[in-house]
């Protein structure tokens, strides 16, 4: 029989081969840029490795090897300052840096008693997202793994919230649960609808874009019965619209309902200068969330999820079981009690480390950087004889289209641009016209790199 511990043996071979992994981790931080890289086929892949989880195992020089070798150039890098077709993430030095502490220390995020220090220094940013925001210092929440786990947990606490109510005033529940969000809302809305099984009612956008009260209103005239939450969005993935905020909170609180705001991009804008005035009535709303693995330089993944009232959402996310009692029955703060989950990694202690090391003003000068080279890719957009601008750009996302091509010729550019490993910049769809788009979260992105797709655009 094998040895039951020679998983956790400090032995030499163990020694040597934690020295190999941080070798390879400072190797990696110190590309600049990170490579590129790309994708491979399942039977490249199934080609090029052999069989690797075995019952012996093949040794952990081989299996980094592997990674190193095979696995990671197979693997997009979303970090290259030419990543600018997703969303990409720029993580700073320090927050990769903590990483490695956060899952070297095996700390559980779940509840106080077992990571109150943990705990703590993810509040303080939460904290600070909250003021930034205009909420009152009583706001909080919790960092879950992404997004779509945000925007979930947040709908969830509001329906919570309506059947409380209903419940209290004698109120039967509607037929059908609705949630209300403009045609422009992430896929993760529609998607925590089927998981909810509610109903989505989907309203239509300005031509600028921007989802407004007025036509919340409009849409729900009459129809109010069943809304329990309407979703604006801080900053849309294709476009980087920011929906009128003040205006939509305004209508939703008059009809008594919660008001939730997808900013997993966009919310950190409000950080910069010249972008903080578009999340005007951020402060009055019932709910937020941002990524910080997109606009806060952190590592993937991480989403903070802050709620106007937290007494609320502990009330709906708190699981009860007798093996819980000594965490349940606390006024303590326990992050598994805010969101739909229970285990977690205290992933937003990164994001932590970081902007303790750096200072909140370096975060400023960053994001503002980004949006200033939007702009300035902007105006030469604009300038262009063979580009033309689709939409003013609001944040760091900038579409256009090249005159003339069609899905065939921008996707055969964006394949050349890719295999060259010059650019992620792939095709998106503006009213299902093929278009071009700049995500600019970066701050390694340069207006040299942008200008040189600018340049490559002009090819037939």
């Amino acid at each position: 029989m094998n040895d039951p511990m020679r998983m956790h043996k400090h032995d030499a071979a163990t020694a040597a081969l934690r020295e190999k992994i941080f070798e390879y981790a400072r190797v990696r931080m110190e590309l600049d840029p990170p490579p590129l890289d790309g994708s491979a086929s399942w039977a490249d892949l199934r080609a090029a490795m052999p069989d690797t989880v075995t019952e012996d195992g093949i040794g952990g020089d081989k299996a980094l090897e592997l990674f190193g070798d095979v696995l990671a150039p197979a693997t997009m890098s979303i970090d290259h300052p030419g990543q600018v077709s997703f969303i990409p993430t720029a993580p700073s030095e320090a927050s990769i840096l903590f990483d490695l502490i956060v899952s070297a220390s095996s700390v559980f995020g779940g509840s106080w008693l077992e990571g109150a220090g943990a705990v703590y220094a993810e509040n303080e940013v939460l904290k600070f997202l909250a003021r930034e925001a205009g909420m009152p210092e009583s706001a909080g929440g919790v960092f879950v793994q992404g997004g779509t786990n945000g925007n979930l947990s947040a709908l969830v606490a509001a329906r919570f919230d309506a059947m409380h109510k209903r419940e209290e005033a004698g109120l039967p529940r509607p037929a059908r649960w609705r949630v209300a969000a403009s045609e422009e809302a992430h896929s993760s809305i529609a998607h925590a609808a089927r998981v909810m099984d509610v109903d989505v009612i989907k309203i239509p956008v300005g031509d600028d874009g921007r989802l407004y009260g007025a036509a919340v209103e409009e849409a729900l005239a009459g129809e109010w019965d069943g809304v329990f939450a309407i979703v604006a969005t801080g900053g849309t993935t294709n476009y980087g619209i920011v929906d009128d905020i003040a205006s939509i909170t305004a209508v939703a609180h008059a009809h008594d309902v919660w008001v939730h705001v997808d900013g997993a991009y966009g919310v950190a804008a409000m950080l910069a200068p010249s972008t903080k005035k578009h999340f005007a009535g951020l402060g009055d709303v019932d709910s937020f969330i941002v990524d910080p693995h997109k606009w806060l330089y952190a590592p993937l993944d991480a989403c903070a999820l802050v709620y106007r009232h937290p007494a609320i959402g502990r009330a709906a996310h708190t699981q009860h079981a007798s093996y819980l009692d000594v965490l349940t029955d606390t006024t303590e703060w326990n992050p598994s009690d805010f969101a739909v989950h229970l285990s977690r990694r205290a992933r937003g202690l990164p994001l932590w480390f970081s902007m303790a090391t750096y200072g909140v003003g370096a975060y400023r000068d960053a994001i503002e950087w980004n949006n200033q080279l939007a702009q300035r890719i902007a105006q030469v957009i604009r300038d262009s004889d063979h580009l033309e601008l689709v939409r003013d750009p609001m944040l760091s996302v900038v579409v256009f289209r090249r005159k003339g091509w069609t899905q065939e010729q921008y996707s055969d550019w964006s394949d050349r641009m890719y295999q060259e490993e010059i650019a992620a910049c792939f095709p998106s769809k503006h009213r299902g016209e093929p278009v071009l788009r700049f995500a600019i979260v970066n701050p390694r992105t340069t207006f040299e790199l942008l200008m040189e797709l600018v340049e490559r655009l002009k090819e037939d």
